[in-house]
This record gives C-alpha cells, structure tokens and sequence, in this order.
C-alpha cells in the first residue's frame, strides 16, 4: 500500500474569536497545492480514499486534491488527522484500509512530522513538513507496527519551480 501524506496548503493567519479550525487556505495557498497535486499525479497518484482532517483549510486542501485528481469518493473526515493527534491513531485508521492501493491522508503540523518518522520506523527523524509538501511511503500495514519505505516527498516550493513559475 502507499501512503501519501499532504499537509495543507498556507491558510489565512488566524483571527480573535475565531477558532482555529475555521481558517481557510489563501490563493497562494490553493495555486501551491494544485501544482504539488498535479505532479503527484503525473508520478501516478490515483487514491482509492482520500481521508482528511476536518479543519476547514485541511478540507479545502482534500477538495482541490479530489478535484485535480479526478477522485469520486467521498472525503473522509476524520478526528486522527488533527494537528496534535497521535501516529498510533493514524496508524489505526489506515489499517482500516489495508486493502487500498493508494490512501491519501491530508493533515497539519506537528502531526506529520511525528507521523512520517513512525511510518518510516525512523523515531529519530526530522521531517520540515512544509506547507503543501507531499511524501510517499510503501508501507505493509498488516503488522500492528509499521515499516514504511520512503519513496518520495515534494515540498510545494518545488512544484512551482518545476512548472516553471
């Protein structure tokens, strides 16, 4: 199975009285991850789920995923994406989709830092999970531990650089 992380794309700083799950992406923000979503696909990104987040600016980042990447399920929202959940709860919810190919999971920081080196088996690993960076990881999520193989990660300053731009 492979694993795509992608962290959102750059968000609106936050606002008094609003709540932090309510900020959204800004046009930077929606132009850096369609270019990062488009290469992905060009290198064979084509998720059978797509689960994400349910803070506004990790939804919209899923949504303009789903959108350049011709996905027809429905986006799956879920609670262990949030910023300061745990890696074993992620772990968890993708065993739940052991039989996928591909699954694309669309969070936050500090999260997948910690969560790409606890793929990895790579507890010392330091991930800069930029905004809108991408990372591919094989990994079989049969064991009750799991023991990822990088195959590639694409921070979004890249992805404008290779389109040109």
């Amino acid at each position: 199975m492979d694993v795509f992380l992608l962290r959102h794309g750059v968000a609106e700083n936050g606002r008094p009285g609003f709540a932090d799950a309510v900020r959204e992406l800004t046009s930077e923000g929606r132009k850096k991850v369609r270019e990062v979503v488009k290469l992905a696909r060009a290198a064979g990104l084509k998720p059978d789920y797509i689960l994400t987040s349910p803070y506004t600016r990790a939804e919209q980042t899923a949504g303009i995923a789903a959108g350049e990447l011709e996905y027809e399920g429905e986006l799956v929202r879920t609670q262990a994406l949030t910023p300061h959940s745990r890696p074993e709860r992620v772990w968890d919810e993708v065993r739940t989709y052991r039989s996928s190919g591909q699954l694309l999971l669309v969070g936050h920081e500090p999260l997948f830092s910690h969560l790409s080196s606890y793929l990895l088996n790579a507890p010392s690993l330091i991930v800069n999970f930029s905004k809108g960076a991408l990372m591919r990881i094989e990994i079989e999520p049969a064991g009750t531990a799991p023991r990822g193989v990088l195959r590639w990660f694409l921070p979004s300053r890249l992805a404008g650089a290779k389109s040109g731009q």
